[in-house]
């Protein structure tokens, strides 16, 4: 192909300025790699690691955001299984055209009754319930302003600019200045709060029945992700809301079927109302082929399953607060979390790429780093998921090996 196309009788060059943006994110220590692994069933959290000679070899994940391992949970795998046999692979449409099967409709159901609330709605990914639902809803409601938190997730800065609609960002978890910006807001305006439970970058929770007391103060909607606390909290796996007693008090959660659930999906749960006009008015939703009932099988599966059995969640926060003490007695830079992530402070994005890179050839052990912009320049890490399979002996060996690499030199270790 030729590269060279002319724009006002200029010559330019595509291809050198794709090139140019790669080469700045190599430079930087930010050029993200895809590990070539395939998990081993029933067998999690080992997995098999393939190379440039396509020759497999054991290594450890402990990144993964399955946090309870449901992926590999029999009665997932049983439930995907038998729906595939009695249905086939994909949904065949859109939910308005052929794609709505009766596992689509069940599985909602049972994310309303996990929630509390009236009704919920299936997307693809929690990506697109982020977005589709915070855009629409900004369109809908004239002079609509959204306060998000200054750490909220990609999707929902994208829902929200994607909305039209004026914005406030308030400063992390801070009440004080939430409150100075409604306060200073139009009082007719209606007002929409955008935040997360637990923010999975930080492995810190928000404040959510003070936002509520801000939102019923001011007149405001609450609209809560709650994607890596799904499953993980409350008695039922209905997240912070759920263990915090304040889910009635939220007018939207947001959740994913693909962390702590283990499969793959997004969705909301809402009056029916605001479920009816999400699913009514947003594109993300109308316009996309939906979920292969395979998937929804799983999920209900996994869903149903959590509601009634707290062993998973109980032997995850076991091993996530064993890593911590650990990382902590052997003088490693873990940085504070009141959940189940547990991230290593290293502050530097080629360093941080370089243990990673020395964790898994030297020692097999599997962790990615987390660069800007995911967190800010500065503040780069590596970030450990332990789950209900990682023994004490693994974590161990994952402590003695971290040591090991951070003592090599040169290494930019953050102060």
């Amino acid at each position: 192909m030729d590269d060279l196309r002319a724009r006002d009788g200029v010559a330019m060059d595509y291809m050198a300025t794709f090139g140019a943006a790669i080469e700045r994110l190599h430079d930087e220590g930010r050029y993200r790699v895809f590990i070539d692994i395939l998990r081993n069933k029933g067998n999690y959290p080992n997995a098999r690691c393939f190379g440039q000679r396509a020759l497999s070899r054991p290594v450890t994940v402990w990144c993964s955001n399955d946090y309870l391992a449901m992926g590999q949970h029999p009665a997932v795998i049983a439930a995907m299984e038998e729906a595939l046999h009695d249905v086939g692979a994909g949904s065949g449409g859109t939910r308005n055209i052929g794609g709505n099967t009766h596992y689509h409709v069940a599985l909602e159901a049972e994310l309303a009754d996990l929630h509390g609330k009236e009704s919920a709605l299936l997307f693809t990914s929690g990506y697109v319930s982020n977005e589709a639902t915070l855009a629409t809803l900004g369109k809908l409601l004239p002079g609509c302003i959204i306060f998000s938190d200054e750490l909220n997730h990609a999707s929902m800065i994208a829902g929200i600019r994607n909305a039209g609609c004026e914005r406030r960002i308030f400063r992390h978890n801070d009440m004080a200045h939430l409150e100075e910006l409604l306060a200073a807001a139009d009082p007719a305006a209606p007002k929409l709060i955008a935040f997360e439970s637990v923010y999975s970058m930080e492995g810190d929770v928000a404040p959510i029945a003070a936002i509520c007391d801000l939102a019923d103060r001011f007149g405001a909607l609450t609209y809560l992700d709650e994607v890596h606390a799904v499953g993980m909290y409350g008695e039922r796996g209905g997240g912070i809301s759920e263990r915090d007693g304040v889910a009635d008090r939220l007018t939207i959660i947001e959740g994913t079927l693909a962390k702590a659930i283990g499969v793959m999906g997004g969705y909301i749960a809402a009056d029916r109302l605001i479920t009816d006009v999400i699913r009514s008015y947003a594109p993300g939703f109308i316009f996309t082929t939906s979920l292969s009932p395979v998937l929804a099988a799983g999920a209900l599966a996994s869903v149903r399953h959590l509601k009634g059995s707290s062993i998973e969640r109980e032997c995850q926060q076991q091993a996530a607060a064993d890593l911590k003490a650990k990382f902590a007695a052997a003088d490693l830079p873990v940085m504070s979390s009141t959940t189940h992530i547990v991230p290593l402070l290293i502050g530097d994005a080629i360093t941080a790429k370089a243990v990673s890179d020395a964790l898994l050839q030297d020692y097999g052990l599997y962790v990615q780093p987390i660069n800007f912009p995911t967190v800010p320049r500065g503040t780069e890490r590596l970030r450990f998921t332990p789950g209900p399979t990682h023994d004490a002996a693994m974590i161990d060996t994952l402590v003695a090996a971290v040591s090991e690499v951070l003592g090599r030199a040169p290494l930019r270790l953050a102060a």
